[in-house]
């Protein structure tokens, strides 16, 4: 059996540029065309740009992160010692992007992937005007706010959770649907729905109101209308310590007050 091929993938950071350099000599890494699985070295926010680019670039290796950056949700805790023992003993999670189909105002259309949420946000004073459909169904012919997202169980920590939306178990199979600051209709919640769903959001009255869309860390502006769904024909594999594993961390976060 051939031996397990390792690349590292280092945050522009002084710290973790530090922290590269003290793993130098622990495994014998590759560049990541030629790897098995890659570490990465930073924050949540570089671990999301990482995973972009190997969507990005058709190139998907397992990746366990160690964190040097703030929160560190996404990433093990940064530990010199035992690295090829902790990578070997790792639980592994598949992930699933999202989808993101946008038509903007001039017409152009992009197909973009989030692994964390999609959001739409407004772009100036004015609240934006939304019209939420679900799988060709209009479920609201109205939405007026700041905007709203669709966060998978792994973005529902993130952003979802600072909007008030629902906290997903990883192996849930749903995506949760939430406005950001509602103002009408006041009482909406928002939504948790099957990962088969589609969801489809237009901009009511786009010029006066625009509205951009995010997915994760791309953003895309003055847009129409998007189309939102889980790719499946993408799969993300990352690796966590057993004591650190996600779906813990996802179901913890529940009893954080």
């Amino acid at each position: 059996m051939s031996e397990t091929k390792w690349a590292i993938v280092v945050s522009p950071t002084p710290q973790a540029q530090e922290a590269g350099k003290k793993l130098e000599s622990l495994l014998d890494w590759v560049p990541i065309e030629e790897a098995d699985q890659a570490v990465v070295l930073g924050g949540d926010g570089f671990m999301l740009q990482t995973l972009h680019q190997m969507l990005n670039r058709n190139i998907i290796k397992p990746v366990y992160g160690m964190n040097l950056g703030t929160v560190g949700f996404l990433m093990n805790n940064w530990h010199e010692a035992d690295l090829k023992e902790r990578i070997e003993s790792a639980r592994s999670f598949k992930v699933k992007p999202l989808k993101m189909e946008v038509e903007t105002l001039s017409g152009a259309s992009f197909v973009l992937p989030a692994i964390n949420e999609v959001s739409l946000l407004r772009e100036t004073r004015q609240t934006a005007k939304l019209v939420i459909e679900v799988n060709n169904r209009i479920m609201l012919e109205e939405l007026v706010c700041d905007g709203v997202l669709v966060a998978t169980p792994a973005g529902s920590t993130a952003y979802n959770l600072s909007a008030n939306g629902p906290i997903l178990p990883l192996e849930s199979n749903l995506l949760a649907l939430t406005p950001i600051s509602p103002f009408r209709p006041r009482r909406w919640k928002g939504a948790i729905l099957p990962d088969t769903t589609s969801i489809r959001i237009t901009v009511l009255n786009p010029e006066k109101r625009p509205v951009s869309a995010v997915g994760d860390q791309q953003e895309v502006r003055d847009i129409a209308k998007v189309t939102i769904s889980v790719d499946r024909s993408q799969t993300l594999t990352m690796l966590f310590d057993p004591e650190h594993a996600l779906d813990d961390r996802i179901a913890m976060e529940q009893f954080v007050v």
